[in-house]
């Protein structure tokens, strides 16, 4: 057994003070840890979309009628591999383009067991609300609503000044 556990002490068995130093620790490092795969997602996209010339793909995605990507090549090049008998790339397009590798039946089965598990803990299951197109309409405003709200601002400001 690994020794060395005897000079641990417990979270809850700390002041209050050591508590938000470790805390205030953890969260920093949380922190970082988010900014670093932000900065790697935001990488990693501009170099999906950069366009590419090459003599192999360019051509190929062309005639697709889509664009020049790096993005695009990379997916094209799975599909190939796929076509060739790669099964983990087909199992990744799969994955990626929504297909399920459930079967309908199996999908079936599950919605059967919630439904029973449902009616088991007495949840009853929601009524489909009929769509009235209020989000619709909201939809379409959002930009004009925030043009609003920046004129009326402006105007209460221009009375706090008297």
């Amino acid at each position: 057994m690994a020794r060395g556990h005897e000079n641990l002490i417990p979270f809850n068995k700390r002041t209050e003070v050591e508590q938000r130093k470790i805390a205030s620790a953890g969260g920093k490092a949380s922190g970082e840890a988010r900014r670093k795969k932000a900065d790697f997602r935001k990488t990693l996209n501009a170099l999906l979309t950069a366009e590419i010339d090459s003599p192999e793909w360019s051509p190929v995605l062309e005639a697709l009628g889509l664009d020049s990507t790096l993005e695009s090549a990379v997916n094209a090049a799975m599909i190939k591999e796929a076509l060739s008998g790669n099964v983990k790339a087909y199992e990744a397009i799969a994955k990626y383009s929504g297909q399920s590798e459930k079967t309908d039946t199996d999908q079936e089965e599950q919605q059967i067991r919630m439904a029973a598990s449902k009616a088991k803990m007495g949840v009853d299951d929601e009524e489909e609300v009929e769509d009235d197109g209020f989000l619709d309409a909201l939809s379409g405003s959002a930009a004009t609503d925030w043009e609003d709200w920046e004129e009326n601002e402006d105007e209460e400001e221009e009375e706090t000044d008297i």
